[in-house]
């Protein structure tokens, strides 16, 4: 395998790029793209995930190898999907998604699945799928209203950011946490460490390789 391999992430969030980055991997590239997420008729959260993940991946890889020769890149992306029993919450866009999510999701589990989706240098696809369960503790008038007003709910599966104020809101969680805040890191470098990408070259010499 050559020293020049890259790394593209097929998306534009910090904290995707900062859970990426404790694992001492700092992508080469980020490439949001944008696909169609609505769910079909009857389509099961996991199975969404999972497809929006692939998407993602495969959209993102026709991009990169449109524009130069792509045998040393590696493509990875991630979906987030947050569901009660089989109802899958909104990515809050408005403030009332967010508070429709808020009241769901107070005083009961919920779960969390996040794929994440890998295309290799040639051309192989890889998946991995966490499922993380979630239970809030009932939300007060008062709670519900000022996490509102906070704003962190913006563009969040399930209208909340676990790694934010809706912390305090958590009684339990079984699973992985950092598949909740967007990207498990187990899984992730355990993708990318069984196709030949040398995650651990920075943690041996200070730096990612070129």
């Amino acid at each position: 395998m050559s020293v020049f391999q890259k790394l593209v992430l097929a998306s534009g969030s910090p904290r995707r790029v900062q859970l990426l980055q404790q694992a001492g991997i700092e992508p080469d590239r980020l490439l949001p793209v944008g696909i169609d997420e609505t769910p079909k008729k009857a389509e099961h959260p996991r199975s969404l995930a999972k497809r929006l993940a692939s998407e993602k991946a495969d959209r993102a890889r026709s991009i990169v190898a449109a524009e130069a020769p792509v045998e040393e890149t590696f493509i990875l992306a991630a979906d987030t999907v947050v569901a009660v029993g089989r109802r899958i919450m909104p990515k809050a866009e408005t403030l009332d998604q967010a508070q429709e999510c808020l009241r769901l999701l107070s005083g009961r589990a919920h779960r969390v699945y996040t794929a994440v989706s890998m295309v290799t240098p040639s051309g192989k696809h890889r998946q991995r799928l966490v499922e993380t369960r979630v239970r809030f503790k009932r939300l007060s008038r008062e709670e519900m209203e000022s996490y509102l007003a906070s704003g962190e709910w913006r563009d969040k599966a399930g209208g909340y950011a676990i790694q934010g104020l809706a912390g305090t809101f958590v009684v339990r969680l079984v699973g992985s946490y950092g598949a909740v805040v967007g990207l498990p890191l187990y899984e992730t470098v355990s993708l990318l460490t069984g196709e030949g990408f040398r995650v651990h070259f920075a943690w041996l010499h200070g730096h990612r390789a070129a």
